[in-house]
């Protein structure tokens, strides 16, 4: 019995088939430029800063009132006692009444807080100095300025307000020229005068980075003179340290991180730059999230996708959150545990779509950068406290664009380092480096360190972090 078939039938079904085709790729092809439409040529990745189309421009979002939500104790304006304000002031009513002149009997008095600041205005200060001749050594003796360092046109106070409304508030030199009425030229030279005095500071945190037990490392780009580089940032919750580069190469990772091995876990993305790390490492949640976000949404009619992204993703987000629960370490660790449990129970699962398979190998072969935080409250298992920090300085790229040449790079680097350090430590940032800075004018050899961080884990516990 021979079996016939029909030619055209056979050049429909072909055609059926090449249209079919035709209509997953141009479905793909549309959800591509859909979601390139919506979050930028880097999708979930693409800064916000790059964004075709901000959340918060929905009108759906601007329909929405801000304030506290309804229920919300809230945190209202609050008063201060005669003790605590810096000035008490009393405003005194006429003796008669100034509609009908009737002589006013006296009350109580009434209080009333209020916020002021001074205005920030450069004073211009002259010193007489008193000189004397001692006839047994033969020699003139001089007084001194206090809270200035010789040479210097700034005081230690001016110098170190500048400094820190630069460095750690990211508010531009020229809006500092134009507040205080200096020059940008002489301003600039001071700072760069001031990191050269402090520029052995830094080293010294290195230290006190590497036996740190929880450390995070991240980077971001950062032009200097108009060429491509990096920012990098190495910090803890106590300390910052920051890297401006041209490379982005394992070897400047290297520097920070060192050879010997150290103690504690080091919470970065999956960069390979960290790899050969001397201490443990901890893959930062929050990016394995946002990937597995990304699979539904190149996928979006895929059952098999769905329910893996269904599953792994709130786990994720749960591993993240736990920390911050009112929990004792034992129930913390119960917890932990049963999440470590499901999310490598998914991630050995049997898979038959591509795009689940790239995701479970992360969690196949890195299982020893992945699971730090289930054994310790004080391990995050994200990289937000980098992410955070690099925030500032990312915009003050958008604003100076960079830094004007490698002297500048280097001042920086160096006065970021310190002083967003004693931010950390302290809100007397100013007044911090302003003493140390008054005590390096009465002696060139003071060992800084200990003034700038009288709280270091150098100058009391060292293993304390």
């Amino acid at each position: 019995m021979s079996w016939g078939y029909c030619p055209k039938c056979l050049k429909k079904q072909r055609r059926i088939d090449e249209l079919e085709e035709e209509i997953v790729r141009l479905k793909a092809k549309l959800r591509y430029q859909e979601r390139t439409v919506s979050e930028g040529v880097f999708g979930s990745s693409t800064p916000s800063a790059k964004l075709p189309v901000k959340p918060n421009s929905l009108q759906e979002r601007q329909g929405k009132h801000g304030g506290a939500k309804v229920g919300h104790k809230g945190h209202g304006r609050k008063t201060f006692t005669e003790a605590e304000a810096d000035r008490v002031q009393t405003v005194r009513v006429p003796a008669r009444c100034p509609d009908c002149g009737t002589t006013l009997e006296a009350k109580k008095l009434r209080r009333r807080c209020m916020l002021d600041v001074p205005t920030v205005k450069v004073e211009k200060v002259l010193w007489r100095l008193d000189r004397k001749w001692c006839p047994h050594c033969r020699r003139a003796v001089s007084a001194h300025p206090p809270g200035i360092l010789p040479k210097s046109l700034y005081s230690n106070r001016l110098l170190a307000y500048l400094a820190v409304q630069h460095y750690v508030y990211g508010i531009p030199v020229g809006t500092l020229v134009r507040q205080t009425g200096l020059l940008q030229g002489g301003l600039l030279k001071a700072f760069h005068r001031l990191a050269r005095l402090i520029g052995s500071v830094p080293e010294r945190l290195l230290q006190d980075y590497r036996a740190s037990p929880v450390k995070h490392a991240d980077e971001t780009g950062w032009r200097t003179d108009g060429q491509n580089g990096y920012a990098w940032l190495f910090c803890t919750s106590k300390l910052s340290l920051f890297r401006f580069r041209q490379s982005r190469s394992a070897q400047i990772a290297q520097q920070v991180l060192g050879c010997d091995p150290s103690p504690g876990v080091l919470v970065v993305d999956r960069y390979h730059a960290y790899n050969k790390a001397p201490s443990h490492l901890q893959y930062c949640y929050a990016h394995l999230l946002r990937d597995v976000q990304d699979i539904e949404k190149t996928f979006p009619n895929d059952s098999e996708v769905l329910a893996f992204v269904h599953h792994l993703a709130p786990l994720l987000a749960k591993a993240m959150k736990l920390r911050t629960l009112p929990l004792s370490r034992q129930q913390f660790r119960r917890r932990a545990r049963r999440l470590k449990t499901s999310i490598l129970k998914i991630a050995h699962r049997n898979a038959n779509h591509p795009a689940i398979w790239n995701i479970q190998e992360i969690f196949r072969t890195k299982t020893d950068r992945l699971f730090h935080w289930a054994r310790d409250p004080s391990i995050p298992a994200d990289n937000n406290l980098a992410e955070r920090e690099l925030r500032p300085l990312v915009i003050a790229r958008k604003i100076s664009f960079g830094s004007q040449s490698p002297q500048g790079a280097r001042t920086r680097e160096t006065m970021m380092s310190v002083l967003n350090t004693i931010a950390k430590r302290t809100p007397q940032v100013a007044q911090t480096l302003e003493l140390a800075l008054n005590a390096l004018a009465q002696n060139p050899y003071t060992d800084l360190y200990p003034l700038l961080f009288p709280t270091s884990p150098a100058n009391s516990n060292p293993h304390h972090q």
